[in-house]
């Protein structure tokens, strides 16, 4: 058994989140679909799904081969009740999959952002413990305009530019818009990828960077928090490898 990991470009793994889930013993199946590998055939050996971010976007269906067969699979392994997890472009796979709806934002959202937890949030299972505001960082042009149906009466978190952060479907399926995981060094490359949208904020790059270095400290000290807190209470305990000393070696940094 394994907590299957889809990811969709070479810049967007899971970095912090899934050496977190490596270091607290969890198997871990990473399947780079843009690169052509393939999804599983079934979720037989799966305990638990996590879906990364990337710079496509959920009506690129056609454009994606893997993009069906992975919202599928989300809405599959949401049905079993099997721990769902998605990051970015994952979270909008999920809202696809299971009822809710995506839309292209007016303006990009991008760097370091004040992210606000609702009641709902406050008193979330994996959110509970972390503060009512903190910053998230955000690299993202489209967003979830509605959650799926099965969640909390409100979205467990927003931002002024985007109301659905994070949000729950049922008990296991978690979606966050804003990443948590990353490393400073992505989140400061992330900014250098996206000229386009550093313009259409009206912003310019230094000022994002200078957000990324003014604000890391805390966000890498939050996001740890929120990794552990995912590698021990979303993914099942008994579905864990028995402890060895060796590293888990399928972990693609």
């Amino acid at each position: 058994m394994a907590i299957l990991i889809l990811e969709h470009d070479d810049l967007d793994s899971s970095q912090r989140l899934g050496q977190t889930l490596s270091d607290h013993g969890h198997k871990l199946d990473v399947r780079l679909l843009h690169k052509g590998e393939l999804l599983p055939p079934d979720l037989d050996n799966v305990d638990g799904l996590i879906s990364m971010g990337g710079p496509q976007d959920t009506d690129q269906v056609d454009d994606h081969a893997w993009m069906a067969g992975e919202i599928e699979l989300i809405k599959q392994a949401h049905e079993r009740g099997i721990p769902v997890l998605g990051v970015c472009l994952g979270a909008q796979l999920i809202a696809v999959a299971l009822g809710g709806e995506v839309g292209r934002m007016e303006t990009p959202e991008l760097g370091m952002a004040k992210t606000t937890l609702s009641f709902f949030g406050s008193n979330d299972p994996i959110l509970t413990g972390l503060p009512w505001n903190a910053m998230q960082m955000h690299a993202h042009g489209c967003e979830v305009t509605k959650a799926p149906p099965g969640g909390t009466p409100a979205p467990l978190a927003s931002t002024k530019a985007s109301k659905v952060q994070a949000y729950r479907v049922g008990l296991t399926t978690y979606g966050f818009q804003y990443h948590f995981e990353w490393t400073k060094e992505r989140c400061l490359n992330i900014i250098d990828h996206n000229s386009n949208w550093v313009e259409a904020m009206g912003t310019t790059a230094d000022e994002l960077k200078q957000g990324v270095e003014d604000h890391y400290k805390q966000y890498r000290h939050l996001g740890d928090r929120l990794c552990k807190t995912l590698a021990d209470r979303l993914f099942p305990l008994d579905k864990r490898l028995p402890p060895t000393r060796e590293e888990v070696a399928n972990f693609r940094r």
